[in-house]
């Protein structure tokens, strides 16, 4: 058994993450500034430290407390639109934080780290679906911290020796089959959690940017992965650095995408009502179609989704979000 200190740990991905580690006999600590992430989401048991990763003070001590065997690192700011209008906050938070926390790993004998990347390093793909050595344009400030993260893990591997693997996710959906814990986050923009919480009256409509793509039915196509499956993609990238694996990146996508039209679809038939729908000009910057080429951490450790029907993966959100929906403070 291994001891893992998960940075993000209280968030959406990492507290189903911190479960996975769990049931892999993994000791976990978790720490995470609350900001955006849910004390009631840790299990109980398992250490929380409230601290932010800019405090640099306190990300050595926990550190040097707990004597990590190697590092989940999630803690970061996600909202595509707010990097773009509060740039200055994104590189501090998402940039700074993880230098902070990269040079502390360093200090402490090169702690090996599994890294939650983005899809939106690609930017506008040239090639669908896309493969890990794809050229990173990113398109936006979220993308591009991302991005200054994987090129500083590069860096200090050349320098120092650390050890690291950067999980590039595409649309991150579902919720753990228990209905205990899911998503909740301050800012909803995701397109199945917008659409479960319209069906729970909590918004007035489906807004659908575009349907004048060159897709079949002319809305945007994007590869959905469910949480658990990403999760468990975590746990064999832990595995394969603690087994002395070379440093490298793996997409994480089920590899075949859904329209929006689909996923509204999905979610009619799963809450048994028709949402209402407004179909809006296009968003500047969004491709037509994000699908992942997965075949990398396929092939190499042995990942395969268990998510892959669209109706099934809004089910497990449904579960949380009808039995929570005003998330963990309802």
């Amino acid at each position: 058994m291994s001891k893992l200190l998960v940075t993000g740990g209280a968030g959406y991905i990492g507290s189903h993450t911190v479960r996975a580690l769990l049931a892999a006999e993994h000791e976990v600590v978790v720490l995470d500034n609350l900001k955006a992430g849910h004390r009631e989401a840790v299990p109980t048991g398992v250490p929380l430290i409230e601290a932010d990763l800019l405090d640099e003070a306190a990300v050595r001590a926990a550190i040097e407390a707990h004597r990590p065997d190697a590092v989940v690192h999630f803690a970061a700011l996600i909202e595509v639109g707010e990097s773009m209008k509060d740039p200055a906050r994104y590189y501090r938070n998402n940039t700074a934080g993880s230098l902070n926390l990269l040079t502390a790993l360093k200090d402490f004998g090169s702690i090996p780290i599994v890294f939650s990347s983005t899809a939106a390093v690609y930017g506008e793909p040239d090639v669908v679906p896309i493969p890990e050595d794809a050229a990173k344009r990113p398109t936006s400030v979220y993308g591009e911290t991302k991005l200054w993260t994987e090129h500083m893990l590069k860096a200090f591997d050349a320098a120092y020796g650390l050890p690291h693997v950067n999980l590039r996710y595409f649309n991150v959906c579902g919720a753990d089959e228990s209905g205990a814990i899911g998503e909740d986050h301050p800012n909803k923009t995701h397109l199945i959690e917008l659409a479960l919480l319209t069906a729970l009256g909590q918004r007035e409509k489906m807004m659908i940017f575009g349907e004048d793509y060159p897709t079949p039915d002319g809305t945007c196509i994007r590869d959905y992965i469910h949480v658990t499956d990403l999760a468990d993609a975590h746990v064999l990238a832990v595995a394969s650095l603690l087994d002395g694996s070379p440093s490298t990146a793996y997409n994480v996508g089920i590899g075949h995408g859904f329209s929006v039209k689909e996923v509204l679809d999905a979610v009619d038939r799963v809450v048994g009502t028709p949402l209402k729908r407004e179909v809006a000009p296009r968003r500047p910057g969004d491709p037509a179609r994000l699908v992942a080429d997965s075949s990398r951490i396929k092939a190499e450790l042995g990942w395969h989704p268990r998510h892959t029907d669209l109706v099934g993966i809004v089910e497990s959100a449904w579960k949380w979000h009808s039995g929570h929906p005003h998330g963990f403070e309802g």
